[in-house]
């Protein structure tokens, strides 16, 4: 018999995302250790989160432009465009 275990989808309340975007963009952690340390499932969540409540900018993940250069497959703070 095969068993399949069945994915849980969590629902976090807005104070809770805000909460954490902040404790990235003051640089307590990165988005990988809110993942880990809150136990966020989802690989691209915490970057969503950045993306639509966070007051930097956060860009997309793939093809940023920064100074004049390309950087693919990264997420980081374009500061100084």
């Amino acid at each position: 018999m095969n068993q399949h275990v069945k994915r849980t989808q969590r629902d976090y309340t807005l104070a809770f995302k805000l909460a954490v975007v902040e404790q990235i963009e003051a640089g307590e952690m990165t988005y990988k250790q809110a993942q880990a340390r809150y136990d966020i499932q989802g690989r691209s969540t915490v970057l969503r989160w950045l993306r639509q409540h966070g007051h930097q900018d956060w860009g997309s993940s793939r093809d940023v432009k920064t100074s004049g250069s390309y950087c693919s497959g990264q997420v980081f703070l374009a500061t100084e465009l």
